[in-house]
């Protein structure tokens, strides 16, 4: 028996039917801006600004994954994923965000969607993951209360289109992020600093979720969150309600509405804008439309404080921004003293087991998914080789509190790891690497780092256990 399945065989066993899936994002890999009739989106406009992105970096090429789809999914396939997570390039289909739908756009994803079932992965369909169409934008974005209906026109006309192809459908990813990286600190396309908008913004994130599973209907659809476990550095009472805060606007403002019908009276209270001024009568029980499973992001825990000093942690954005924190930019966020990633985000698999058992615990019963979880390192190629033992470490303690949430009763029914690949991180350009495969970004080479063969091992191991009820 290998050093690989003793680790396996020993703890990280999980239920019949567990998802082991990767995920990616449109605009990150794709690539292939301007083919098929592809229209413009925000980050297409956003990383021709220049100071925007590090380095200059752009996604025109991203990893070439429009044209590589098919040797793409042969990795999956030799990882032995179950499921792979992936999002739909707005743009793409609707190339102006409404009206006319591009063909060839669709047949890109059906294409995709058939080699994958042709290598019985299942596909795991994201509807929005920030890549907005420029026209929409053009006509004042998501703070636009329009856009939300322009985006559940969208979601029907993809879901008409791929229904028989996907069985698992979510709406908006991270909306947190599209939200406030977008309008308030300008991090992120379309790089826009305007508090108030990014409230706007943030409810209409959520009010175009509740459109489009009502308009979608279907068989299987969730929505999609980032949540953080957060710690106050004290006990006193200002970093208790900086705590308070950040909770707050991070998880609470989405979690309660998309499972409750409401937001938290706190949180509404810290924000600088009257909830009347963009909440109307019948958005929430639209934004608490039903859902059938509940997808979760994580990456790490947040320490904060209410003190004096504006002090900031090691995880500031690459580039000039302002503060996302609407209502409170008073607070600070510190180290807790742990390990950290690449990007200075600390490593903390605890917080899983908070988040999800958690949201077990306060909300009505909801089958959940680790639907984003990974590190950025900076991975080495030697030899043909990458080893990655810090993400691999980072994937099986992740793993682990996967386990011990399920053991604590919730009901968790799969893992993605982030990112299938490496590729276009955002505002950081393509120098941070997040992948389970390596890709050179000038030959567009892939090679399985360690961390990819490990976490084959771990899917070969679960998918041949057949857990009793002893």
């Amino acid at each position: 028996m290998t050093t690989q399945e003793e680790q396996t065989r020993s703890g990280l066993r999980f239920p019949a039917g567990f998802a082991w899936g990767a995920a990616t994002s449109a605009y990150q890999i794709e690539g292939a801006v301007a083919e098929d009739g592809r229209g413009t989106s925000i980050w297409d406009t956003f990383t021709k600004q220049p100071g925007k992105v590090l380095n200059g970096h752009n996604a025109d090429v991203a990893i070439d994954h429009y044209h590589r789809y098919r040797e793409d999914v042969a990795i999956m396939a030799e990882l032995g994923l179950s499921a792979y997570r992936f999002s739909v390039s707005w743009p793409r289909i609707q190339p102006t965000g409404s009206g006319r739908i591009n063909q060839k756009g669709l047949d890109f994803y059906r294409r995709l969607c058939d080699e994958l079932r042709k290598h019985s992965i299942d596909p795991w369909l994201t509807l929005y993951h920030w890549d907005l169409p420029q026209a929409l934008e053009d006509k004042g974005g998501w703070p636009n209360r329009d856009t939300a209906y322009r985006f559940a026109e969208y979601a029907a006309a993809v879901h008409d289109a791929l229904k028989d192809y996907v069985h698992t459908w979510s709406t908006v990813n991270e909306p947190w992020c599209a939200a406030f990286l977008g309008y308030a600190s300008g991090e992120h396309a379309p790089g826009r600093r305007e508090p108030e908008n990014a409230i706007r913004g943030a409810h209409h994130l959520n009010l175009a979720h509740g459109l489009a599973v009502q308009a979608m209907n279907a068989r299987r659809v969730g929505g999609c969150v980032n949540l953080y476990a957060v710690t106050p550095e004290t006990d006193s009472e200002r970093d208790l309600d900086a705590a308070r805060r950040i909770d707050g606007l991070q998880n609470r403002f989405f979690l309660d509405a998309m499972l409750l019908g409401r937001y938290p009276e706190d949180v509404l209270a810290d924000l600088p804008i009257e909830p009347d001024a963009y909440i109307q009568p019948g958005d929430m029980k639209i934004i608490n439309a039903p859902i059938d499973v509940l997808l979760v992001n994580y990456y790490s825990r947040f320490t904060v404080s209410g003190a004096p000093g504006g002090r900031q942690s090691a995880a500031a954005a690459p580039t000039d921004s302002g503060s996302p924190w609407v209502g409170s930019e008073h607070v600070s966020f510190v180290s807790g003293g742990r390990p950290v990633t690449a990007m200075g985000w600390e490593i903390d698999e605890s917080g899983l087991v908070e988040i999800l058992t958690r949201v077990a615990r306060e909300y009505p019963p909801i089958p959940m998914v680790v639907s984003e979880n990974g590190a950025a390192f900076d991975d080495v190629l030697e030899d043909g080789r990458v080893h990655d033992n810090e993400r691999r470490a980072y994937v099986e303690a992740h793993l682990g509190a996967c386990k011990e949430a399920i053991d604590k009763g919730v009901p968790l029914q799969g893992y993605f790891a982030w990112s299938l690949m490496d590729n276009f991180e955002w505002a950081w350009g393509y120098g941070k690497r997040f992948g389970l495969v390596r890709v050179d970004f000038e030959t567009q080479e892939r090679v399985l780092k360690d961390s990819a063969l490990w976490y084959s091992e771990i899917i070969r191991q679960n998918r041949r256990y057949e857990p009793t009820d002893s």
